[in-house]
C-alpha cells in the first residue's frame, strides 16, 4: 500500500526594500502569509533585499518558486500580476557580474544560473513572479493605497500559485 506522493518543493520569496516605498509590497506580501498555513512542501521566506542569499536558497531542491515582487508593466497603479518566467539557458560569464544593491528578480534568475554551472545545483524548474504595478518608488516607508489593497489579493494568488505547484508529485514534474 503506498501512501499519497511526496509535495513538490516551493518556495515563496518576498522581495523589496521596506525604505523604497511600494517596492516593501514582496516584504508585506510575504508578512501576510507568514499569518496563513502554508501547503505540505511550501517554503515561505521574506527576502527583502537579499538577492544574492536568494539565488543560492532557490538552488536548494525546489521545483518552484514564486517571487513576489513591484513589476512596472505600464498597468493602474496596484494591479497584480502573474509572470511565467522563461528557463534560463546555459550560463555565460556575463552572468556572473551582479550588483548587490540592484539584486531585481531578474538579476536573481541571471546569477541563478551561474551559481547552478558553478555548484552542480540544480535552478527550480518553474519560476513565477506575482508582480504589483506600483504607484511610487520614492524614499519613504509605507505602500500607497492602491498598491497596500493589492497586498491580499497577491498574498492569495501567491498561495494558490505554491498550493498548486506542491500538490504536483516530483516525479511527474519533468524538467523543460
Amino acid at each position: 500500500m503506498t501512501g499519497p506522493a511526496p509535495a513538490a518543493r516551493v518556495l515563496v520569496a518576498g522581495i523589496g526594500n521596506v525604505f523604497l516605498g511600494d517596492d516593501g509590497f514582496g516584504v508585506e506580501v510575504a508578512r501576510t502569509l507568514a499569518g496563513r498555513r502554508l501547503p505540505d512542501g511550501v517554503d515561505l521566506v521574506n527576502t527583502g533585499v537579499r538577492g544574492v542569499h536568494l539565488a543560492y536558497q532557490l538552488l536548494d531542491g525546489y521545483h518552484t518558486a514564486v517571487l513576489v515582487d513591484v513589476t512596472r508593466r505600464g498597468g493602474r497603479p496596484g494591479t497584480v500580476y502573474l509572470i511565467e518566467t522563461p528557463r534560463a539557458g546555459p550560463a555565460t560569464p556575463e552572468d556572473a557580474l551582479i550588483d548587490g544593491h540592484r539584486m531585481t528578480p531578474d538579476a536573481v534568475l541571471a546569477l541563478l544560473g551561474t551559481l547552478s554551472a558553478g555548484t552542480a545545483a540544480d535552478r527550480p524548474r518553474r519560476v513565477v513572479v506575482v508582480g504589483c504595478e506600483p504607484e511610487r518608488l520614492a524614499e519613504g516607508i509605507g505602500l500607497s493605497p492602491p498598491v497596500a489593497a493589492a497586498v491580499a489579493p497577491a498574498a492569495d494568488l501567491a498561495l494558490q500559485v505554491a498550493g498548486e505547484a506542491a500538490a504536483a508529485a516530483p516525479d511527474r514534474c519533468a524538467r523543460p
